[in-house]
């Protein structure tokens, strides 16, 4: 009796055995990247901010004079999923998490730089906190005027919780549980996990706290969380779409391979000369520099009243053009076909910049209407590609933006903007810019301007 009573017990600690390994804990994909107890696993970087373990959490303390100091882990990981829990107590001490980090230990003189993907803490009025900041390279990648419902979920002087999954070329945040950013970029594919403590402007400002704690990643079995709201998409794909975007109902206006859905202004057919599709490229050639007057403006074949519209545009010194929406095509005037107009333009080097009043003929200006309110640190420079973005909401409220950021907006149809219109030069056109809808146009102005990832998004 007793030999059967072993054997039994052997048997059902193999079944057990067994059972586990079949079906393993979800939480056993989970790895703490900091025990809680030291800063093993962990080295800083680049500066002389310190960093040390206080009851279970990392405190990193800013210095006076020291450059942006980073705690990045001695281990690179590729794809996975990071959590952890973030608390500042200033409004000045700005702070954010790398991820897939890189590091040049011999450059600034042999101090180190950390360049890559950030994402941000930043408890100042502006409140882009878990927006994705590309530190010491391009700048903001997805700054939080794209989706400004979450610039208020970082609470101050309290943990916040951060979800950053970097999962092939797909960049997506959460803070405290909402959706907040989403990029698609393949500049790094590997790289460390790192905590900021931000430089200081205020001496006064030496001392000032950050804090982090359960840090935690999840390289295996991942499982991407689905976004629960329709948030904008900063794409770097070459002309397509994510399963996301599709998914919530954008399209691409130019498919990167050739002339389907565009034609000439005022024509049946797309110009068969000066336009051209090369490597998922849209370009219009140089010619004189005149308005309209060589291969001509083209237009979607399709008309749109409320949409989200996305582009990117490349200038060559000197150039200008435009992107205009709801062009009717009724004008029957001279030149370029009539519409609202986002401007394009080399603005240092283009005289159209000097005139109009007050620069509301510059870049992503609402052509001779609105200046556009933009700063130069998010403007890249003639012969990089910058980001256009219009919304024209089913309201009529319409909103520029550059390179993510807002620079203007308006109500179409409205006594201000009706104003406006009466002191320009589209004053001798009734009811000009207030049609129901209308063609999505790009424009010949003689100067070589190109064109990709244009993509819309229909609003109801």
């Amino acid at each position: 009796m007793k030999k059967a009573q072993n054997l039994f017990l052997i048997m059902l600690s193999g079944v057990l055995l067994m059972a586990c390994s079949i079906e393993p804990k979800v939480e056993d994909d989970w790895k703490d990247l900091f025990n809680g107890k030291d800063l093993t696993g962990w080295k800083p970087v680049a500066g002389t901010a310190t960093f040390e373990v206080v009851d279970g959490v990392i405190e990193g303390s800013a210095v006076a004079g020291s450059p942006n100091t980073f705690l990045i882990t001695e281990e690179t990981f590729g794809d996975y999923i990071l959590e952890l829990d973030l608390k500042v107590e200033n409004p000045t001490s700005n702070s954010g998490v790398m991820a897939r980090g890189q590091y040049d230990p011999a450059a600034r003189d042999g101090k180190g730089l950390v360049f890559g993907y950030q994402i941000e803490a930043d408890p100042s009025d502006r409140a882009w906190s878990a927006g994705i900041y590309d530190e010491a390279r391009r700048g903001w990648l997805y700054p939080l005027d794209l989706n400004p419902a979450a610039k208020s979920l970082f609470k101050m002087g309290e943990f916040n919780h951060y979800r950053i999954e970097v999962i092939g070329d797909e960049i997506k945040t959460w803070l405290n549980g909402q959706e907040v950013a989403y990029v698609v970029d393949d500049m790094d594919k590997t790289g460390f996990v790192g905590l900021q403590v931000h430089s200081i402007r205020n001496p006064e400002d030496e001392g000032n706290k950050t804090y982090f704690k359960n840090v935690r990643i999840k390289t295996t079995n991942l499982d991407p969380q689905p976004f629960n709201s329709s948030i904008y998409v900063v794409n770097n794909r070459l002309n397509e779409l994510t399963d996301y975007e599709k998914n919530t109902g954008w399209k691409l206006l130019f498919n990167g391979q050739n002339s389907e859905g565009w034609k000439g202004a005022y024509k049946e057919t797309f110009p068969d000369f000066g336009w051209s599709v090369n490597d998922g490229i849209l370009t219009i050639a140089a010619s004189d520099g005149k308005e309209s007057a060589n291969a001509g403006d083209i237009v979607t074949t399709e008309e749109f009243s409320a949409f989200d519209l996305g582009f990117e545009f490349k200038l060559t010194e000197g150039a200008n053009s435009g992107l205009k929406y709801f062009v009717t095509l009724s004008e029957g005037n001279k030149g370029s076909a009539i519409g609202l107009e986002y401007q394009i333009l080399d603005d240092e080097m283009h005289p159209d910049a000097k005139m109009g009043r007050d620069g509301n003929r510059t870049l992503a200006s609402l052509y001779d209407l609105i200046t556009a309110d933009k700063q130069p640190r998010f403007m890249n420079p003639i012969g990089e590609w910058n980001k256009g973005r219009v919304v024209v909401e089913p309201n009529n409220h319409v909103t520029h933006y550059l390179n993510g950021v807002k620079v203007l907006e308006y109500d179409r149809g409205s006594q201000e903007f009706r104003d406006l219109v009466a002191i320009s030069k589209y004053k001798i056109w009734p009811n000009f810019g207030e049609a129901e809808q209308g063609h999505i146009l790009l424009q010949d102005h003689g100067n070589e301007v190109s064109f990709k990832n244009i993509k819309i998004k229909t609003l109801n």
